[in-house]
């Protein structure tokens, strides 16, 4: 069955590690800030819009993706120093933004944007772990379908225009403007760079 495409969709949701049958809850949406997408742009895992795109508003769901549907192997190699001179702004290191566990938005060469933690800031060095943080983990997802319906053409150029780095336009009115504000969730299975 094709999954629908160019869906509004708005879900509030509990987000749960799963390790040893024990469960860890490490997000949890709201009514008032759900979280909201629109299907076939490959904004969120692909595996979570398969089982949501088809439920109709009012729906509860549970369901558990694998680290496989979900983010993969953790990869150690995927863990980098890169030059302290990469994160000087004006010569002078950027300190502000730049400390042990905080999240970095990152470009390569290509322009792909994505996210690293800091490890660890070294004298020369900065330790990166470019991995998911959700990478090696099975995730339980449960919760409700708020909205599900055909996305207005307006929606739609939105997040184009978001995709292609032209502001935020997600099409949520909770967005205030403001993308880092968790429109799309913050482990998200957005891969859209809203983090």
């Amino acid at each position: 069955m094709e999954k629908p495409q160019n869906k509004y969709i708005a879900v509030t949701y509990r987000l749960y590690t799963v390790e040893n049958n024990e469960s860890e809850l490490i997000e949890e949406t709201s009514q008032d800030r759900p979280f909201l997408f629109i299907s076939g742009f490959g904004v969120t895992l692909e595996s979570f819009e398969k089982h949501i795109a088809g439920l109709e508003k009012g729906s509860d769901f549970d369901f558990t993706l694998t680290k496989d549907e979900a983010y993969g192997d953790y990869e150690p190699g995927r863990v980098l120093d890169l030059e302290r001179g990469m994160f000087c702004i004006n010569g002078h290191f950027d300190h502000e933004h730049i400390f042990k566990d905080a999240i970095v938005p990152l470009q390569n060469e290509d322009g792909n944007r994505f996210y690293g933690r800091v490890l660890e800031v070294g004298a020369d060095t900065v330790k990166m772990d470019l991995n998911h943080p959700l990478a090696g983990k099975t995730l339980n997802f449960k919760g409700k379908v708020v909205e599900n319906r055909d996305a207005t053409n307006e929606e739609i150029q939105g997040m184009i225009n978001r995709l292609s780095g032209e502001g935020c336009g997600c099409g949520c009115d909770s967005c205030g403007g403001g993308c880092d504000d968790g429109c799309h969730g913050d482990h998200g299975h957005c891969d859209c760079g809203c983090h």
